[in-house]
C-alpha cells in the first residue's frame, strides 16, 4: 500500500488515497500504521475518497482505531495533498466529513500549497449534542472535579467534542496526567477533546491540546477553533485570535455575521512510501 505522511504544525497523520487502494479494516490498519515503534508513526489515518456530495471524502482514525469527525490540521494536508498530487486542478474544494461539507481555499506558490483557509462550520453549543452531561444546555465556565480538584470547562462541538479549560501556565500543566481523566470522565459520554488554554490577550491565546484517541499532540485544528469560540463566549478574546499551540500557530476568526468558524494555517509534507498490509 501506498501511502504519505504529512503534518499540520506537528500534527502529523498517515494519507492513503483510496481511489487507487482499498483498505477492508482501516481501524486495525489505523492502529499498525500509527505505532511510532513498530510502524510509520501518527497521530491518525487519513483516507481521501470519492464523495457523491463533495469533491472528495475524509474519513479519519486515530491512532487507537477509534473513529473522528473532523480535524483541522488533517483537513487542510488533504488540500495540500490532492492539489499536489494532481487530483484537482481547483485552488477551491469541498470536502465531505462526518462532520458535514468543509470548503477549503488553497494559497498556492509555484504549484505548492504553502497555506490552507478552511470553513469550519458553525460551532455547536448545546449541551445534549456535544455531548457533555450537564444541568444546563450550555456548558460555560461550568466546574468539574477532576482528581479531586475542581477545573472550569466551556463545552464547544466543531464537529467533534471539545472541552476548554483555562490555565494559568500552560506550560507547567501536567497534561499526560490530567489529559487522561479530562478524556474519559463521566460527564463525557463519547470522550472528549480538551484544549489547556493560557490567555495573553485578547488576539492571543496559548494552548495545548489532549486529543482523544491519540494523547497529547502538538496541534488541533478543531481544538483551536473551540478555543477561539469559548473565548469569545467568557468575554476573554477578540473574534480573530492567533492560537499558539506546540508546534506553531494558526489563525481563528469566528464570524458574526454567519455564525461560521474559518481556520488558517500550514500543511507540510514529511515523506511518501509503501507498506505491506494484509489484503
Amino acid at each position: 500500500m501506498r501511502f504519505a505522511k504529512m503534518h499540520g504544525l506537528g500534527n502529523d497523520y498517515i494519507y492513503v488515497n483510496c481511489f487507487t487502494e482499498e483498505i477492508r479494516e482501516p481501524a486495525a490498519l489505523a492502529e499498525k500504521i500509527c505505532d511510532r515503534h513498530r510502524g510509520v508513526g501518527a497521530d491518525g489515518m487519513i483516507l481521501i475518497g470519492p464523495s457523491c456530495r463533495a469533491d472528495f471524502r475524509m474519513q479519519i482514525y486515530n491512532a487507537d482505531g477509534s473513529v473522528a469527525e473532523m480535524c483541522g490540521n488533517g483537513i487542510r494536508c488533504l488540500g495540500k495533498y490532492v492539489y499536489e498530487h494532481g487530483m484537482t486542478a481547483g485552488k477551491e474544494i469541498t470536502v465531505e466529513t462526518r462532520a458535514g461539507i468543509r470548503r477549503l481555499w488553497l494559497t498556492v506558490e509555484k504549484g505548492e500549497v504553502k497555506q490552507v483557509r478552511v470553513d469550519m462550520g458553525s460551532p455547536i453549543l448545546r449541551a445534549d449534542q456535544i455531548p457533555i452531561i450537564s444541568d444546563r444546555s450550555v456548558v460555560l465556565d461550568e466546574p468539574i472535579l477532576v482528581n479531586r480538584m475542581e477545573y472550569r470547562v466551556t463545552g464547544v462541538s466543531m464537529g467533534n467534542p471539545h472541552a476548554v479549560v483555562y490555565v494559568r501556565n500552560v506550560k507547567g500543566t501536567d497534561i499526560r496526567r490530567l489529559g487522561p481523566c479530562f478524556e474519559r470522565h463521566g460527564r463525557f459520554p463519547k470522550r472528549i477533546n480538551v484544549e489547556f488554554a493560557e490567555i495573553v490577550d485578547q488576539n492571543t491565546v496559548k494552548v495545548r491540546v489532549w486529543e482523544r484517541g491519540a494523547g497529547e499532540t502538538m496541534a488541533c485544528g478543531t481544538g483551536a477553533c473551540a478555543v477561539a469560540v469559548a473565548g469569545v463566549l467568557n468575554h476573554l478574546t477578540e473574534r480573530q485570535v492567533t492560537i499558539k499551540l506546540t508546534g506553531g500557530d494558526l489563525t481563528v476568526e469566528w464570524r458574526r455575521d454567519n455564525n461560521v468558524v474559518y481556520l488558517t494555517g500550514p500543511a507540510a509534507n514529511v515523506f511518501s512510501g509503501e507498506i505491506e498490509i494484509e489484503r
